[in-house]
């Protein structure tokens, strides 16, 4: 549970991503909130203990809010209805489709094959799957994925299909990671996802995520949460 003012600081984290795709400054959350740039830092260092979103490398900025990033990485999204001009940067395969599972929005997913470079463009909505033959591969196990949370999300990938994955793998990694189907993905970010900006939202339990994680398929050691 995050206190008022932390709750309250997490949700304008949130809704500037929402809204513009960019996150907000220390300072302007300190206007935003009336409260010193120095308290905002250390509720943000807070937030980020918790999990809640990730700080730049030298803390001083929110870098990521999952399935939100505040810098460029492999996915870009933009709505689907041609009415909305808003963009998102995906941080991963998995982020890509639970930004249009927090937003219950149908959006382009653009990206590209680590394995050969081919361009990858596709709608996908809350109700509207991926195409069956494209692949995801998560880098490490789910033990390990807030050891560097970042470099996890920035390889977290998509491919063409899973022949794509696994030469991919052979190649860079041998014997490493987990190749799963996207659409096994989508139906992951759903749930996990699907609550995130919404005014009551509270933090999953690690068990509740693991039931989630349970409930697609994904078990097994690799999957095991901490």
């Amino acid at each position: 549970m995050h206190t008022p003012a932390a709750r309250r600081v997490r949700d304008l984290v949130y809704a500037t991503l929402v809204d513009e795709g960019r996150a907000p400054s220390i300072r302007e959350l300190a206007r935003l909130t009336d409260t010193p740039a120095e308290a905002i830092a250390q509720t943000l260092r807070e937030l980020a203990d918790a999990h809640a979103l990730v700080l730049s490398q030298d803390g001083d900025a929110v870098r990521m809010a999952h399935p939100f990033t505040a810098a460029p990485m492999a996915f870009v999204l933009t709505p689907t209805n041609g009415l909305d001009d808003r963009r998102w940067w995906g941080g991963c395969a998995w982020d890509s489709f639970g930004i249009s599972a927090a937003l219950n929005l149908d959006v382009q997913i653009a990206t590209a094959c680590p394995y050969c470079g081919a361009h990858i463009a596709f709608d996908s909505g809350p109700n509207t799957p991926p195409p069956a033959e494209l692949a995801v591969r998560f880098p490490r196990p789910a033990v390990h994925w807030w050891d560097d949370v970042v470099a996890t999300c920035t390889m977290i990938r998509m491919f063409c299909d899973r022949d794509h994955a696994e030469r991919w793998t052979t190649k860079n990694a041998p014997g490493a990671g987990y190749i799963a189907d996207a659409v096994t993905v989508w139906h992951l970010a759903g749930p996990w996802y699907g609550d995130r900006v919404h005014p009551d939202f509270q933090p999953h339990t690690r068990d509740h995520n693991q039931h989630l994680l349970d409930s697609v398929g994904l078990t097994g050691p690799f999957w095991q949460l901490p």
